[in-house]
């Protein structure tokens, strides 16, 4: 054990990762799962999209895209959602949820590229349109969600989980736009492997839900 001194200050205990956020953001959601999933001590920040709050010079300084989520861990500040991902499964997971291995790593970097191309031209951006009203082409947001979601269902009969056997940040990626893919009129009802993926993953410990919409077909 290490000596301790009579006269020497008592250590300081690391102040809580603080993190940015926004409620309806999945890709926040992303990061509120991982760092329950983990456990990880944080103290959250909401910040209003809607009054521009990224756009504020205050949060400017810690991203310059002016886009949530943000951590700020002690002085480490990591901004992008798959990028935070990285960050808290090297620094806090343990080697559970980012294999170390190469065609391990590589599996899961497939699904982080994927999240943040077809996940986000697809049923994020269905969900943009019915949520927020953003201008877009319906019929080709929900064709590349469909596309999308296909896909997923074919990979998902060879596996349990996105990247192999285990759950790993892949999965953490995908999953809030997928399970909330209805509020932007996107059914999963063809998808049974999807909605079955979607349940191991609410089936973990420390699980949380990103909060829903009635919006899309969740519409009263």
């Amino acid at each position: 054990m290490p000596s301790t001194s009579l006269h020497s200050a008592p250590a300081q205990a690391a102040a809580p990762l603080k993190f940015y956020s926004f409620a309806l953001s999945g890709h926040a959601h992303r990061v509120a799962l991982m760092l329950s999933l983990l456990d990880v001590p944080h103290q959250r920040i909401d910040v209003d999209l809607r009054q521009r709050e990224q756009k504020r010079p205050e949060f400017l300084a810690l991203n310059a895209f002016g886009q949530v989520p943000v951590i700020d861990d002690n002085g480490v500040v990591v901004a992008d959602s798959t990028a935070i991902l990285v960050y808290l499964a090297k620094r806090y997971g343990g080697g559970a949820w980012l294999p170390e291995d190469a065609a391990g790593a590589a599996a899961v970097q497939r699904w982080l590229s994927v999240a943040s191309g077809p996940l986000a031209g697809g049923p994020a951006s269905a969900r943009l349109v019915t949520l927020f009203g953003a201008s877009l082409d319906v019929d080709a947001t929900l064709a590349r969600a469909h596309a999308l979601l296909a896909v997923m269902e074919g990979e998902l009969a060879q596996r349990d989980f996105l990247a192999g056997s285990e759950p790993t940040i892949a999965d953490v990626a995908c999953y809030a736009y997928v399970a909330h893919a209805p509020e932007g009129n996107v059914s999963l009802a063809d998808y049974p492997r999807i909605r079955a993926w979607l349940s191991r993953i609410e089936n973990l410990p420390r699980f949380v839900p990103m909060e829903s919409s009635p919006v899309g077909l969740l519409a009263a």
